[in-house]
């Protein structure tokens, strides 16, 4: 008998024990039908107490069998429930529920809920940024509401309203830090109820909380940061993709005397950062090029007074990181063509519309980008579109400039979806473009896309090839970068460097009408292509010297006569700063390593004296637009500095640019990464603002000091 009872709990023990063999863990992300994540969804085992809630990221996690029910239940959407079966992986789209809540006023006490006939997604999840009210026992009485708030990266701009604490403007990320114990009423507001008290900002709906003691009222934003103990957001792993590259280092002008490289206009890599800090994120080191930082402000620099496109300006004076060292500051000026005197332009729009470009910072703002270029055409200009996804084709053919109503509806008919058929969009470009060739025109094609190319031609060798062999057509290249996420920065990039080509990253709609618009002339039509810069160093000024950025256009010495070799286009009116840091000679440097010793055949030392005075020779070469054989100017840079205090402003700004892209790239080769010191000099130099963009770079850096 004992015997019996021995057997019976050991099957007992083994059925306990296949039972929990049986038990697996089910997981996966629950999302709205945006694919943006809901974080509060209940799970539930149905005909179970067993639950579990999604996170913040829409993540979820629970112990279930196969042919356990699981039901997906939120606020304001429908319910789902879904078999276990043989996946261990369960992801869930949600969809909008016809009967959801209108309005929700939380209070300390309690929760009303008003239906109305008009949907509530907006309201609720839309316009007011995902605020879920959780309660277990429904809507009764409720004691200790928990309010979730998903921040304002994961919701598109679009639909951003506004936020109010206890009267003070303020923003998503704020709203998730304060306490719910200390909150005495959240109301959500939209259309005429909002606009009435708010205004014209408060379209997309306003969410107003009252605390009980008003603890926030009065705060300024950088106060509310600080008593909301907000720290910094860590960068999103994303599958954006940077050329990673490492920083010029310094280099003696007896054993490397000139220093060659290409012109760089492009400015993608500031708009890009710009992106990553209003995100509230770190910025990746590779993303950062310091060269495009610089470019992206203009300059006062004089207009040409000769033959040449363009006039050549130095100036030279302390460095504001390295104490004991100097910044030598080259800036060239191109010739302001008036635009009834620019030639016809040939423009083919190649866009991309793969699946891959449906966000609303994709097609959708790509396409009232292209709206704000149309507005510049003129009547002999002529524009054709060529698209591609799973293929390429033309939606429409070589059109006048002064149809712009068929252009438009070109545009407002394109849709996103398939793969990404990159290489053959860029041959029927071409194609186009070579067909309608203007002699003496503008003949140029614009790429827009997030860089995801993914069928055909898809390793960077493939693209670099494809481009270097389109280039000979005498067709221009503009690349528009557009999105986030899966951003191929460094495909666009070599697009733009190959290819006669200039490159943007278009985050908002007030780039793309800087771009596009205001600076159209600059950006679209080139007054010098293949311009190369080579600087001769005085080894008896200069111990040492490094370009700062324009790492990936550095050129060999010989490339600079070399009519084959490729560089950049410079655009009517269009401005380029280049800047080095000199050791000066006698100086001691902590940068520097051992010199070697003097070589026996070779003197790269002058004896004459009369070079006393010079600091360096600096030689540019540059074709024209349709030239083949290029044309060398020269200049002599006299080794005259003066104090950061009285430079320019231009120095004093583009230090402080160039400063800040060495810090975000943690550069080991400054000193001093101080934000207020950049701040400071970048205050200094501010001036010739009227667009408000060196402003905003000074906000940029003060708010970046919880990030760094």
């Amino acid at each position: 008998m004992k015997s019996l009872k021995l057997i019976s709990s050991a099957i007992a023990m083994l059925i306990c024990f296949v039972t929990m063999a049986q038990e697996r863990t089910i997981s996966g992300i629950v999302s709205d039908e945006s694919n943006l994540p809901l974080p509060g969804v209940q799970v539930t085992i149905k005909g179970t107490k067993k639950n579990s809630q999604t996170d913040y990221n829409g993540n979820y996690s629970i112990q279930a069998h196969k042919g356990d029910a699981l039901v997906f239940s939120y606020i304001g959407m429908e319910t789902k429930t879904i078999l276990v079966k043989k996946s261990d992986v369960i992801n869930v789209t949600l969809k909008n529920n016809s009967n959801e809540l209108n309005e929700v006023v939380v209070t300390a006490y309690g929760v009303s809920r008003k239906q109305m006939k008009t949907s509530a997604v907006t309201m609720v999840r839309g316009s007011a940024e995902g605020i879920q009210v959780q309660n277990s026992v429904g809507y009764s009485a409720m004691p200790s509401p928990t309010i979730s708030i998903r921040a304002n990266e994961s919701v598109s701009q679009k639909n951003e309203p506004m936020y109010i604490i206890d009267g003070v403007p303020a923003k998503a990320n704020q709203m998730a830090k304060i306490n719910p114990n200390d909150i005495d009423n959240v109301s959500v507001l939209k259309d005429q109820a909002a606009t009435s008290i708010y205004g014209s900002k408060a379209s997309n709906g306003v969410v107003v909380i009252s605390t009980k003691n008003e603890i926030y009222k009065n705060l300024s934003e950088k106060e509310l940061d600080k008593k909301l103990n907000i720290m910094p957001i860590p960068a999103e792993p994303t599958q954006e993709d940077y050329d990673a590259f490492v920083e010029n280092a310094f280099e003696s002008p007896k054993t490397a005397p000139l220093s060659t490289f290409s012109i760089d206009v492009d400015n993608a890599s500031y708009t890009n950062i710009r992106r990553f800090l209003n995100n509230g994120q770190q910025v990746p080191k590779d993303a950062v090029r310091v060269e495009e930082m610089v470019n992206f402000f203009k300059y006062t620099y004089p207009q040409p007074k000769n033959e040449h496109p363009f006039s050549i300006n130095t100036e030279v004076s302390d460095s504001p990181w390295n104490k004991n060292n100097k910044i030598l500051k080259i800036g060239l000026q191109g010739k302001n063509i008036p635009t009834n005197d620019l030639p016809a332009s040939n423009l083919v729009f190649l866009i991309d519309v793969s699946g891959s470009m449906s966000d609303m910072n994709k097609l959708p703002l790509l396409k009232q980008s292209f709206k704000i270029l149309v507005n510049e055409l003129r009547a002999k200009d002529k524009v054709a579109i060529v698209v591609y996804a799973g293929a390429a084709g033309m939606v429409l053919p070589p059109t006048s400039g002064d149809e712009k109503k068929t252009i438009i509806d070109a545009l407002d008919k394109l849709q996103s979806g398939g793969s990404t058929a990159g290489g053959a969009g860029i041959e029927l470009a071409y194609k186009t473009a070579s067909e309608n060739f203007i002699k003496g025109g503008n003949n140029r094609v614009i790429l827009a896309t997030d860089g995801d190319f993914n069928v055909g031609s898809t390793s960077n060798s493939d693209m670099e090839k494809l481009i270097e062999e389109k280039r000979k057509t005498g067709v221009f290249l503009t690349c528009l970068g557009y999105g986030m996420g899966n951003y191929k920065d460094s495909k666009m990039e070599i697009l733009a460097d190959k290819g006669n080509g200039n490159y943007a990253y278009i985050d908002n709609i007030q780039e793309a009408n800087r771009f596009l618009g205001k600076e159209f002339k600059g950006s679209m039509f080139a007054i010098a292509k293949d311009v190369k810069i080579q600087i001769e160093f005085n080894p008896k000024q200069v111990q040492a010297y490094r370009l700062i950025g324009y790492e990936n256009r550095k050129l060999r010495p010989e490339d600079f006569k070399n009519d084959a070799i490729d560089a950049g286009e410079l655009g009517s009116n269009h401005t380029v700063t280049a800047l080095y840091e000199i050791v000066p000679s006698g100086v001691k440097s902590d940068y520097l390593t051992e010199q070697p010793d003097p070589l026996k055949y070779t003197k790269t030392e002058t004896n004459s004296t009369s070079y006393n005075n010079e600091l360096a020779t600096i030689k540019f070469r540059y074709k024209k637009p349709d030239g083949d054989k290029s044309i060398e100017m020269v200049q002599v840079i006299e080794n005259k500095s003066v104090a950061l205090n009285k430079a320019s402003d231009d120095m004093k700004f583009s230090s402080a640019v160039a400063w800040f892209g060495l810090k975000l790239r943690d550069s080991k080769l400054i000193a001093d990464k101080s934000s207020e010191e950049i701040v400071k000099l970048a205050k200094q130099g501010n001036s010739n603002d009227g667009e408000g963009y060196k402003a905003e770079f000074i906000r940029l850096v003060e708010t970046s000091k919880q990030y760094n």
